[in-house]
This record gives structure tokens, sequence and C-alpha cells, in this order.
């Protein structure tokens, strides 16, 4: 077993929450950072996030080299969504693994997707990015944003070997100014991050996280 935590192990559902209240706020008004439209959705859900998020990507894209931006690709996620999404890569799994047992299949599908119930995107402290120059233009990082481990044969996963090294770099670049932000990695996907969801609050050790589940903007 890796030691890698997933998020579908049972010490991060039981990580207690201290709702702190933060609105969410849309990062596409901050001249800052660039919000890709890939995820767009109707009501502009993906590209929110908690206030205190916003303040710390900025930290983040402050301590990148001159040229470069952070690229938000998700942020909030509303819960439906996020069971969909759930859902439809877990039917994948046991389609390609019959005999295994549920137990498995959801801990396979959450080195992806993570089960709805402790879903960061859906706390609105978890944010999917990548970098790019100022022109808009992606820097290499290995896989593409959201490929999943079969498709990328395990390159999703921020330490990958199997990347090359201007991909690699680039990760590094990424991770310290994240790091500088406060945020967390998933290790299974490079391109997510957190910060004061259930996640975040297991890994650096703090008694709760600071935010649940989150209302769509504007309910």
């Amino acid at each position: 077993m890796t030691d890698i935590i997933l998020l579908s192990d049972r010490r991060v559902a039981a990580t207690p929450v201290a709702e702190n209240g933060e609105p969410l706020v849309d990062a596409r008004r901050t001249a800052a950072l660039r919000v890709d439209a890939r995820k767009a959705d109707d009501d502009g859900s993906y590209a929110h996030v908690r206030s205190d998020v916003l303040r710390r990507l900025l930290l983040a894209q402050g301590a990148l080299p001159g040229g470069l931006r952070l690229l938000v690709v998700e942020g909030f996620r509303p819960p439906a969504l996020q069971r969909d999404y759930f859902d439809a890569y877990t039917a994948t799994l046991r389609a390609a693994h019959p005999d295994a047992p549920p137990s498995r299949i959801r801990e396979l599908a959450s080195a992806y997707i993570s089960p709805p119930e402790v879903a960061p995107h859906v706390s609105g402290g978890a944010v999917d990015l990548t970098l790019c120059t100022e022109d808009g233009e992606e820097l290499p990082l290995g896989t593409d944003v959201n490929a999943t481990p079969e498709e990328s044969e395990g390159g999703c996963r921020t330490a990958a070997a199997n990347i090359g090294a201007e991909a690699r770099a680039n990760r590094g670049l990424m991770c310290r100014a994240m790091t500088v932000g406060g945020f967390v990695n998933y290790p299974t996907e490079w391109w997510h991050w957190s910060y004061g969801d259930r996640y975040w609050a297991l890994v650096t050790g703090a008694d709760a996280a600071k935010y649940g589940p989150a209302a769509r903007p504007g309910s």
C-alpha cells in the first residue's frame, strides 16, 4: 500500500470541520491571476474559491519567477457535479476490475476523483491549476490537467518518474510557489492544491478544517 494519503482514507472523513463562513469569490476579478474557461459552467462556479484561498493564490503568484502566471482551471465544484464525476469514474473502474470489491474500487477512484462527502472542491478550498506565460501559453508539466492515472501511466502523480526534465522543473516551480501560499498538494494529481479543507487539515495537523461544503455562488 502506498504511503500517499488518499481521499478515501477514513482519517479524512473523520477530520472535524469548523466552518468559518468565508464567502466564495470570483477569481476572474483578479487581474494577477489567469482563469481558463475549459471547465466553465453557466453560473461561473468553476472560477470561485473561498476568499482566503484567493488571497493565498495571489501569494503563490507572487512567488513565481517573472513572466510566469498561475492558470486556474477549476475551483469550486457543486456537490451534484462532484457526484456525477465520481460515479462515472467508478463505473469505468468497475468495468476494468470486475472482481475488485467495492472498497478497492473506491480506493482506486479516489486517486483521481474524490468521494463526494469529503471532496475538497465542494468546499471552495481546492483549485486545479497549471502554469502559463504572460501570453497564456501553457508550460509543459508532463501531462494534461485532469489526466487519469490510466491514460498518463501514472504521470499524473506529482512525483512521477516518467516525465521529462523540463516538466519536472516546472512542477517544482509550482510546488514551491503554492507552498508559499500555504496550500497542500494531492500527490496523485500534480494540478490539485487545497487550503482549509479536510485533506489540508489532516496533512498539516490542524485541529479542524476551516471549510465544509459551500453553497453555489449567488444562492
